[in-house]
């Protein structure tokens, strides 16, 4: 992604507490930020979004450069829980860089394999090794959802840290709760329900909720929750 000034906090800083951030500072005009920016993108690509890669242009964004305390580009700093964790200064060949990347990632345990699996059993063992992993739990709680158990993965989910995810299946729990379940509800059915919502969200607390709910089980993505937010904020303010 590429930050900015105003935005470096949460989407380096914030996502950082989640997944290791590599941020790299470059320039248009920095012929060697142009040859080590596709390497990194590759490098952070073939980690399947176990590394995320932040780009930042120095010209147009100086504290964050400043902040850094940086006199050269292209500058490389690994990112981790809010920290420095590692950091290079000019163009390194393709297999240094991929080393860099790769010793960001975290050690792979037995929970992390049992979660590979997939199957119930295999993700109970995993909790039962490590209570709080996060990816066993998110897995979990969607086997749950699957069979309409929402309470069961409300609980599960309330144990570990909000991601988008967890905010994702929690909504979907919470509609299950209040009778929709979205897996089996088509897109015709849950326009007309947002619409009737809308009428509602100004005095009606659980109407808001589900109408938001509906929201993040569409995604961000979906260009009805761009336009539903909107009509959202003029009911409300």
């Amino acid at each position: 992604m590429d930050v900015t000034d105003s935005t470096f906090q949460t989407d380096v800083v914030a996502r950082s507490a989640e997944v290791p951030v590599v941020v790299d500072l470059w320039a248009p005009w920095c012929g060697p930020c142009t040859t080590l920016g596709p390497m990194l993108e590759r490098a952070v690509a073939a980690t399947n979004g176990a590394v995320e890669l932040a780009k930042v242009n120095v010209d147009e964004n100086p504290r964050i450069a400043q902040s850094f305390g940086v006199q050269s580009i292209p500058a490389v700093f690994a990112i981790s829980e809010g920290k420095v964790v590692d950091q290079f200064i000019g163009a390194l060949p393709e297999p240094q860089v991929n080393a860099f990347v790769q010793k960001l990632l975290p050690a792979v345990s037995e929970a992390d394999m049992l979660v590979a699996n997939g199957d119930e059993a295999s993700l109970r063992q995993a909790l039962e090794l490590e209570p709080g992993h996060q990816g066993a739990t998110e897995a979990l709680a969607e086997v749950f959802l699957d069979r309409g158990e929402a309470a069961e993965a409300l609980a599960l989910l309330a144990r570990v840290p909000e991601t988008p995810r967890v905010r994702t299946l929690s909504a979907r729990a919470r509609l299950i709760e209040s009778g929709v379940n979205v897996s089996t509800t088509d897109d015709a059915e849950v326009e007309s329900r947002l619409n009737a919502l809308l009428e509602r969200v100004r005095e009606d607390d659980a109407a808001r909720q589900e109408f938001v709910d509906l929201l993040e089980t569409l995604g961000p993505e979906d260009p009805r929750t761009r336009t539903f937010r909107r009509s959202l904020a003029t009911r409300l303010y």
